[in-house]
């Protein structure tokens, strides 16, 4: 794995038995457009090619930019499980 693209954590940090929630790596990727639908477009077709579970969208807009509609796009990637390998 790209080391850039790797989420730390502090040495010894282990919540995997924390029943009211643990942490999860998010990432976030941006798409812009010069309408909502170009931005939706565009991530839909990023999104259709990348296995990834989608967490949350965010929309923002800068009016006086070419593309002024961003859509932020929280997901985290879908890895198989180790059990699945066998």
């Amino acid at each position: 794995m790209d080391p850039d693209m790797c989420l730390e954590v502090p040495p010894g940090f282990d919540d995997s038995d924390d029943d009211e929630g643990q942490v999860h790596p998010v990432a976030r990727r941006l798409f812009s457009g010069a309408t909502n639908a170009d931005a939706f477009r565009k991530a839909m077709e990023w999104v259709g090619a990348h296995d990834v579970f989608i967490m949350g969208l965010d929309w923002d807009c800068a009016f006086d930019e070419p593309e002024p509609f961003t859509l932020s796009l929280f997901f985290r990637f879908e890895l198989p499980d180790e059990d699945d390998e066998d």
